[in-house]
């Protein structure tokens, strides 16, 4: 057999170990307690001399499971599950700041982020900036002698703009400051952002690695010394750990990662030349679309082009909520990545914690929806969508119609 296994396969066997005897699915270790054969042992273990689990506020052997699973997958030395996709990003803005320090943040950052860096971030004494990082100038002019990393999400949550992961790398790397990134919308499948330059990575395993709905969770992958400090110093502190169960349906969900993600972009991919076409339709944000502004840019650094389709409908805020109301198969909903077809609208919705200035600064306009393409037939999402289109025409008909007769 050959050294080095295909992704597909990694995702379901991992790395192949002894199997003489062995249950085939992953065992669900719940414990809170472990035992030791002496104190010796105990305590090596929790100073960190020796290798092992000693109380489940940092781990079980099903999560343990679930992060070498994630780490073999991003090409990195280890990984940290954690409770949520936001414990994550808590969690690792944590660990590389701290009072005095500044962080570097793309604009287009999810509301969640937002929120964090706007009202916990000043109470630890932690500055940052927004910054267009598709400006490599701006980016570079932006970093400050306390700057102690660069944040960027690519693509960005919910415009899809795509950052150049290897021209931000060169940067920190000149200034000897970590790259983080939230590779949510990608997964690992469709981009490996630490072979690009970066240092470490996000996931909310909410979405795409887990794939099912059923599971809120986060994962960090980073170099061992990070992942060991924001174990002990950060994670097990603040209580953020996962539980063994929600470790298990991850590991279930994964393994069907591959096939799921070609999918998600098959349908995505068609149903955003539906929407470019369509004559409700202002703009569509699709880095598969060779109208998106750094299309050239996935190409090169991405396998695919995601599961994630933005587009604006003409006529604003009332248009995009007679548009959603309409919809009979695809669900109104905060998520993606799950096996249905989910819509939400970023404006009074997932980034609704954003002043409405900076929403329009964005360019999250009060037409934007979001769309996170399922795993149903593609005629079916866009048959859904055709006659939602037509049920706004007849409304936008009826209201001019109704206006002239007024007048």
């Amino acid at each position: 057999m050959k050294e080095k296994l295909g992704f597909d396969t990694t995702l379901i066997h991992g790395h192949l170990k002894d199997r003489s005897i062995g249950a085939v699915a992953q065992p669900i270790v719940p414990a809170v307690a472990y035992s030791f054969e002496s104190h010796e042992a105990a305590a090596e273990t929790v100073a960190g001399k020796r290798e092992g689990i000693y109380y489940g506020r940092y781990g079980n052997a099903t999560l343990q499971s679930f992060e070498e699973r994630v780490a073999l997958l991003e090409n990195g030395e280890a990984a940290l599950g954690v409770s949520s996709g936001m414990a994550a990003i808590s969690t690792v803005l944590l660990s590389l700041l701290q009072h005095g320090n500044h962080v570097v943040v793309t604009k287009d950052v999810y509301g969640g982020t937002y929120h964090f860096l706007k009202t916990l971030a000043p109470r630890f004494g932690i500055t940052f900036s927004f910054v267009d990082c598709t400006n490599l100038e701006s980016l570079a002019a932006a970093i400050q002698a306390n700057t102690k990393a660069v944040y960027i999400e690519t693509p960005s949550n919910p415009l899809l703009t795509v950052l150049d992961i290897e021209g931000i790398a060169t940067i920190t790397r000149q200034h000897r400051i970590p790259l983080v990134i939230d590779n949510t919308f990608m997964s690992p499948y469709l981009q490996k952002p630490l072979n690009l330059g970066a240092d470490i990575v996000i996931h909310s395993a909410t979405k795409y690695l887990n794939g099912h709905g059923d599971v809120i969770a986060g994962v960090i992958v980073a170099d061992q010394e990070r992942i060991d400090f924001m174990r002990q110093q950060i994670m097990g502190d603040l209580g953020q750990v996962l539980s063994a169960g929600d470790a298990s349906l991850l590991l279930r969900g994964m393994k069907t990662l591959g096939l799921r993600m070609e999918r998600h972009c098959y349908n995505a991919n068609a149903i955003a030349e539906f929407l470019e076409y369509h004559p409700q339709v202002a703009r569509v944000y699709y880095p598969g679309l060779p109208s998106h502004p750094q299309y050239e840019i996935a190409q090169k650094q991405m396998r695919g082009m995601g599961g994630i389709v933005s587009f604006e409908i003409k006529g604003g805020l009332d248009a995009a909520t007679a548009f959603l109301d309409a919809l009979k198969l695809i669900m109104i909903s905060f998520s993606l990545g799950d096996p249905e077809t989910l819509v939400q609208h970023p404006a009074t919705m997932t980034h609704f914690a954003l002043p409405e200035s900076v929403r329009r600064e964005s360019g999250i306009t009060d037409g934007l929806i979001r769309l996170s393409a399922g795993l149903e037939d593609v005629e079916d999402i866009i048959g859904d969508l055709f006659q939602a289109f037509d049920q706004l025409s007849i409304q936008t008909t009826r209201k001019r119609s109704e206006t002239a007769w007024m007048k």
